[in-house]
């Protein structure tokens, strides 16, 4: 009997692992806190009972797991549409050897030293944005490149500072128009014009901010806060969706989650 000697993996299978660990973390990545991850999850069950059915010569069981198998793409792609599309964007919107190539995506993969975004900062900015009806739309890059988006507006490079948030979004400022995009603790672009949702039942209370925040959510893995310009409430939006908190220290615990 021949012995599988360690010696016979080769250099080649140890990317292949490493890439498809890859993709499998990414792949959490996108469907964790979402509805997703239970389909996720229910699609591997399906597919272990598969192949121990067929291990187990159970022939009636195996034709039905394996029928459903036989279709399982087609499925994957409909259930899947919208974690497929943030996953395609990622990919189509990387920059090769720059700023945002492939690898910088994963988090995991991150230098330590990274200046993380200044959360305390944004929520006291909101906070003080909504106590004078001041409206804002404010978009925090995390996986997805948003680069596609920043020639619809202004490109800045500023460091994150409550003041200078707030002297974006005065009403008499010629950058308070749009949003702004916020990557890595830095401004870096305003008065960006985004995608508005225009098909999900938001209600009519919310205006065009939070239709562009559900849009720019569903369709890459971006975080956005908006204030209204009519209460001045703080809305915060994820894979398009309304996030519900009870105060702003609430807030600002999901956001650093969500960020980490």
């Amino acid at each position: 009997m021949e012995n599988l000697q360690l010696w016979d993996f080769r250099f080649i299978d140890f990317v292949d692992v490493f890439l498809v660990a890859i993709l499998l973390y990414y792949i959490y990545k996108l469907v964790k806190g979402t509805v997703a991850i239970n389909i996720f999850i229910g699609i591997l069950i399906i597919y272990f009972a598969w192949r121990l059915t067929d291990y187990l010569e159970m022939h009636m069981l195996y034709s039905i797991f394996d029928g459903f198998m036989k279709v399982g793409i087609i499925a994957l792609i409909v259930v899947f549409q919208p974690e497929i599309r943030k996953f395609l964007l990622m990919v189509g919107s990387t920059n090769i050897g720059g700023k945002k190539s492939l690898f910088k995506n994963f988090k995991f993969l991150k230098n330590d030293d990274q200046t993380s975004t200044d959360v305390d900062a944004i929520i006291n900015a909101c906070n003080k944005m909504g106590a004078t009806n001041t409206g804002a739309l404010i978009v925090i890059e995390r996986n997805n490149n948003l680069d596609f988006l920043t020639n619809t507006g202004d490109e800045m490079n500023i460091l994150v500072s409550q003041p200078i948030i707030e002297s974006i979004f005065f009403k008499n400022s010629p950058l308070h128009d749009g949003a702004i995009i916020i990557d890595n603790n830095v401004v870096k672009a305003t008065r960006v014009i985004l995608p508005v949702n225009n098909e999900k039942n938001i209600p009519e209370r919310f205006g065009l901010r939070h239709r562009a925040a559900v849009g720019i959510t569903e369709k890459t893995d971006a975080l956005a806060l908006c204030v209204s310009e009519e209460t001045g409430q703080i809305s915060y939006i994820k894979g398009g969706e309304f996030v519900m908190f009870k105060d702003t220290d609430e807030l600002t615990k999901k956001i650093k989650e969500d960020l980490g």
